[in-house]
């Protein structure tokens, strides 16, 4: 699996609709795996200065992603290949 990262443009969203757009998305992950599809949801990153909201996946290419955030109908503005740096 690969890593990436989808660009959310949520400008303007309410923090109760940033748990629901978030919570969205976990849900589709789960019927998506129990539909066979390798994807895992590893978290989120919300920009509210800038109105973007940055979630980091594993999945086997972009196009599953793309499914999940149809599926979900979640905003995407872009989904790019991205590296996850271990904290420490």
């Amino acid at each position: 699996m690969k890593t990436f990262l989808v660009e959310r443009d949520v400008e303007g969203i309410s923090a109760t609709d940033l748990h629901l757009l978030v919570a969205a998305s976990q849900r589709q992950v789960t019927r998506m795996r129990d539909d066979g599809d390798l994807v895992h949801y590893l978290g989120s990153t919300f920009l509210p200065g800038d109105g973007l909201c940055y979630c980091l996946y594993q999945a086997k290419d972009e196009a599953v992603l793309f499914s999940l955030n149809q599926a979900a109908r979640l905003p995407v503005t872009r989904i790019v290949p991205a590296v996850a740096l271990a904290q420490g």
